[in-house]
């Protein structure tokens, strides 16, 4: 008998974060094997969430570990990068990332512009990263990078989190 997959702490304190509702429209980037979906779906009652990575062994992974959620149809997983994503103006109420480097390591406009497009007015967005190299004195300075790209992008409210379980920066869509 094959033991279920685990869930690593950094995506249930990121999912923790998120505070979403039964209704929520969520867009996960950089969806992995599918944890966090995992932990989502059974929260989405007429909600809906599109988990996306450029990785086709990650896609698999996530599709086959999330069966059940996909057939409820309260999940799709896309292989695609966030900046080639379909149109899906305005239709999300939250977006995060976990892990997800483009964010402070590249000029990130094109996946920013992406996510304002994406997320409805007012709409809350995270990216996150958990316990790891991003940790402790480099903390500040990935997540000041962060949120200046973010704000110049059309974000506002950025929430910095330096927190013993992770990293990041939650703000809302203008």
């Amino acid at each position: 008998m094959t033991a279920a997959p685990v869930i690593p702490d950094r995506i249930r304190w990121a999912v923790g974060l998120l505070g979403l509702s039964a209704g929520d429209r969520v867009l996960e980037i950089g969806c992995g094997p599918g944890a966090a979906a995992e932990l989502i779906c059974p929260l989405l009652d007429t909600g809906f969430l599109l988990a996306v990575d450029r990785s086709a062994t990650a896609v698999a992974r996530a599709r086959s570990r999330n069966a059940s959620h996909r057939a409820a149809g309260r999940l799709e997983v896309l292989e695609a990068s966030l900046a080639q994503l379909p149109e899906h103006t305005g239709t999300f109420d939250v977006a995060f990332a976990v892990n997800v480097n483009v964010f402070w390591t590249d000029p990130a406009g094109p996946e920013l512009d992406v996510l304002f497009r994406v997320l409805r007015p007012d709409g809350r967005l995270a990216i996150l990263y958990g316990p790891g190299p991003l940790q402790g004195a480099g903390s500040a300075a990935h997540t000041g990078v962060i949120t200046d790209q973010l704000r110049s992008r059309g974000f506002r409210d950025a929430r910095t989190l330096l927190e013993e379980r992770g990293t990041g920066v939650i703000c809302r869509r203008n």
